[in-house]
């Protein structure tokens, strides 16, 4: 069109700008020129025409730098903030550019879950709270508040975290924040008198920092006052908060719990007769599993025996889309600290409900399970059952009992119950061996703590022959679980586990090689391969190191939709359906299990996507490894506390990590982790081999190589943190002349290197 074309009217440039929006396009001074044949001096008219239009309060944006939009809508592409989560876990965001004194309060925004991204990669790809992102935005009508949904189309900037930390009273009013993290250990922040909000003397808070400087501390003001670390039990607070673990019920969820009655028996087969048993740890609040198992009656099966697992029926509680669902869904599983437990279900639920309590009708998910003599299994079946507990026993009572010393609750079903669940185990153990899973021996530390929450002592359980038929008849009962959804076509979350990844093979092969053992290279990778290098270091002074390093080299298994089997256990097919309490997975697996075998009315919703599945699977990956690490974090802290008076002892322990910054050592007994800086090992320059996973001395040939035994002494300890520092007393190998590979007694440190800051300096290694 010629620069004679007609100048628009204002309502046809708006109807244009209005229907573009629409049509999810951006639209500026170019498109409206091109589409209105506008060039020349008509494009000086619209410019001057678009200014008038937004004085006039009928468009945002300029059309230059800045899309145009009609007033009181977004464009279709905006540049927002992420600033919460709601009560369903999803993100909420508000345009970053916003006058709220001109424009009233922002509109909120839904981000969109993202459901193509693998679990593996989330920490890096998907958004969070405090990110800046770039949002292509759909109006939407009456949903909750949200006046649109955006799609992150790219991640502009990573929002700060908070910053946690523990709240320290001064004289004058003022404060400063002792933080949580063990890298910011040494950098306080000063609170200014006026900026401490409500915040009392030892409290958690939040805080935000105003001024951060190349001199002096940081000022910080407080945001938000989380609680009271003098109060008892309180530690794990911290990594509740820093990881954002939700560990309050809304109102809704509470009241949907406390209404539940207890499922009727109508529709259910009447197990009550069969005397299931629950073997749980001493001190379990909830139990969720029960078992039973008698030798197979059938001729044509002589040898074999018939086991039986019974899962607390939580899916008959937990509708789809109710509160106690949405918040099953947010909080993914239950996390375990040694000091409490932040439960996936109310109590009403998880201890009462759906606990199966010794002489208490309870209702249940169960799997008869036929095994041949050779541990294979013949055949399963899975039924919706009424059943009564025959007893509630712990693995030491069990462990006891089989081995001849049963007492007053063990005595009188030893030969009925407990010897034909050992038998039956034995016959399983014979596929398990057949099929040679991952068989890693690394003993659990557990925690004792004394009445106000502090250790009293950390022990290592002992591992029992009763903790392994608890495992593998609950393995069985998962593999069951996930064959007859594959076999009804149904979809499911898998349980999967990758193989190790082809740089993590070639460093456990520097680290075997350094102690004496060749990799195959041209071996398959199956867990056969790792369980031979487990049995040639048995009872030698690298077990223990060795099951620890080959731990990290596996992948971390996940949730997923789309199976591809699980490594370690050499399953082709697992799923999750033992622990429907505590784990959202399971809840997924039975309620495919209701559906596809027409069980009840309370199964997976038929319009579930396997899209939707996918980001069920992500976000409760996510969860987990939310969890974990709090939990490890909060056993550090723990620890930290425990050892902070016994500065000045001294400690056998070994190296677990090596870098350029030092050396990471665990303690035996309480396997506490802390660092020793390379400044403080002495007068040397130690350079780091990373294919010898070695600090080695330029001068002097002193080295000290991943998996050394070490004798150290305790020089300083952050609870708050749970960070330690230690000083290297044993001298290292030398070589430069052939080293034995023992230590022996080290000088004293100079002023110089003691006097060195201890945390902060550097990224600790892959821990356990």
């Amino acid at each position: 069109m010629s620069s004679l074309a007609p100048e628009p009217s204002r309502e046809a440039i708006l109807d244009f700008i209005e229907s573009e929006r629409l049509a999810g396009r951006e639209v500026g001074r170019r498109e409206i020129a091109k589409a209105f044949g506008l060039s020349g001096g008509g494009k000086i008219w619209l410019k001057r025409m678009l200014k008038e239009l937004a004085e006039e309060g009928e468009l945002g944006g300029d059309g230059k730098d800045r899309p145009v939009h009609p007033r009181g809508a977004l464009p279709p592409v905006l540049l927002c903030e992420i600033k919460a989560r709601d009560r369903d876990g999803d993100l909420v965001a508000a345009p970053l550019e916003w006058n709220e004194a001109d424009e009233g309060a922002p509109p909120r925004i839904l981000v969109e879950r993202p459901r193509e991204i693998r679990s593996r990669k989330l920490a890096s790809a998907a958004a969070g709270v405090g990110d800046q992102v770039l949002l292509k935005l759909t109006r939407l009508r009456g949903m909750d508040g949200f006046a649109y949904s955006g799609r992150v189309l790219k991640i502009m900037g990573k929002g700060k975290a908070q910053v946690l930390g523990i709240f320290r009273a001064l004289p004058d009013g003022s404060g400063r924040l002792i933080p949580v993290d063990k890298k910011a250990q040494g950098r306080e922040a000063l609170i200014p008198k006026g900026q401490t909000g409500d915040a009392q003397d030892g409290d958690l808070v939040s805080v935000s920092l105003r001024r951060e400087g190349r001199f002096g501390p940081p000022e910080a003001r407080v945001r938000e006052r989380l609680g009271s670390l003098k109060s008892e039990r309180a530690v794990s607070l911290i990594a509740i908060h820093t990881h954002g673990i939700p560990n309050e019920f809304s109102p809704a969820t509470l009241a949907e719990a406390e209404a539940a009655p207890h499922a009727s028996p109508a529709g259910r087969e009447d197990w009550r007769a069969l005397p299931l048993i629950t073997i749980d740890p001493a001190d379990a609040k909830d139990h969720d599993d029960a078992v039973h198992a008698a030798p197979d009656t059938d001729p044509a099966n002589e040898g074999g025996y018939v086991v039986t697992v019974a899962i607390a029926d939580v899916a008959s509680y937990v509708r789809p889309g109710s509160a106690l669902d949405r918040e099953a869904l947010e909080r993914g599983n239950s996390v375990y600290f040694p000091d409490r437990v932040v439960p996936m279900l109310p109590e009403r639920i998880s201890n009462d409900l759906c606990s199966l309590r010794g002489g208490e009708d309870r209702p249940a998910l169960a799997v008869r399970l036929v095994l041949k003599a050779d541990g294979s299994k013949k055949s399963h079946d899975f039924h919706r059952i009424l059943m009564r507990s025959a007893a509630k026993l712990s693995y030491q009572q069990v462990q006891a009992a089989i081995d001849g010393k049963p007492d007053d609750l063990t005595g009188p079903i030893r030969e009925s119950v407990l010897m034909p669940l050992w038998a039956a185990y034995g016959v399983a153990s014979r596929a398990r061996d057949q099929r040679q899973p991952l068989d890693l021996d690394l003993p659990e530390r557990k925690l004792i703590l004394k009445p106000d929450g502090s250790v009293d002592r950390v022990i290592a359980p002992e591992r029992l022959a009763a903790h392994r038929l608890i495992e593998e008849f609950m393995i069985l009962a998962n593999v069951a679980a996930a064959e007859t959804l594959e076999k009804a076509g149904s979809l499911l979350i898998y349980r999967c586990h990758d193989e190790p990844s082809l740089e993590k093979m070639r460093a456990l092969g520097e680290v075997l090689a350094s102690v004496g053992i060749k990799l195959p290279k041209d071996s398959a990778l199956r867990p056969v391969l790792f369980n031979r290098i487990l049995a040639m270091i048995k009872g030698s002074e690298n077990e223990l190191f060795l099951n620890e390093v080959i731990l990290r080299t596996q992948a971390q298994a996940e949730y997923v939709a789309e199976n591809y089997g699980h490594f370690g256990l050499n399953l082709r097919r697992y799923a999750h359906f033992t622990s429907p309490i505590r784990r959202y997975a399971d809840l997924i697996v039975h309620r495919g299990l209701i559906s596809a075998l027409k069980l009840g009315d309370d199964g997976l919703p038929k319009a579930t996507t396997l899209a939707e599945l996918r980001e069920t699977a992500t976000r409760i990956s996510a969860a987990e490894r939310r969890a974990m690490a709090a939990e490890r974090e909060t056993t550090d802290r723990l620890i930290a506390h425990f050892l902070a008076d016994q500065i000045g002892s001294s400690f056998d322990g070994r190296i677990g990590g090596v870098n350029r910054a030092g050396l990471f050592v665990k303690l035996d007994g309480t396997g506490a982790d802390g660092f020793i800086p390379a400044s403080t090992l002495g007068g040397d320059y130690y350079r780091y081999d990373e294919a010898a996973h070695a600090l080695t001395g330029e001068r002097t040939g002193e080295s000290w190589r991943l998996g050394d035994r070490v004798h150290v002494r305790l020089v300083e300890a952050a609870p708050v943190a749970g960070a330690l520092r230690f000083e290297l007393l044993s001298e290292g190998r030398r070589v430069t002349s052939g080293h034995s590979g023992k230590s022996g007694p080290r000088r004293p440190l100079s002023g110089r290197a003691k006097g060195k800051p201890p945390f902060g300096k550097a990224k600790p290694g892959k821990r356990r």
